[in-house]
């Protein structure tokens, strides 16, 4: 079983990330520049076994970026998340690792190095 969309709605869902958000350590969050964090439904495809996305320029990769750059955006999916999710619990636990995995492609670390590091 799952938490359903009932039991936690948009806003609920959107006060979630933000508190796990400010449960991530300092030294993780401090260097995310021009970074926001967007809540959505579900990815544009209609997919539901996508958890989160980054969607910007890792910082190894940020060459020429500058002043004046849309921010990237890490984007966490309400609904895939709540079905892989049997209680709240695991709901913020699934949030925490989704929010963490992002942020990692941020600063340039890939899949693979995130499944060696137990985090992928």
């Amino acid at each position: 079983m799952s938490v359903n969309s009932e039991q936690v709605d948009a806003e609920q869902f959107e006060k979630l990330v933000i508190d796990e958000l400010d449960l991530l350590p300092d030294d993780m969050v401090d260097g995310l520049d021009n970074v926001i964090f967007v809540t959505d439904d579900r990815p544009e495809d209609g997919s539901l076994d996508v958890l989160g996305l980054y969607d910007g320029v890792a910082l190894t990769e940020r060459g020429n970026y500058g002043f004046g750059e849309l921010p990237d955006r890490i984007i966490l999916y309400r609904e895939p998340l709540l079905g892989v999710s049997a209680d709240l619990d695991e709901l913020k636990e699934q949030i925490h690792v989704t929010l963490v995995h992002e942020i990692a492609h941020f600063y340039g670390i890939d899949d693979e190095h995130l499944h060696e590091l137990g985090w992928g």
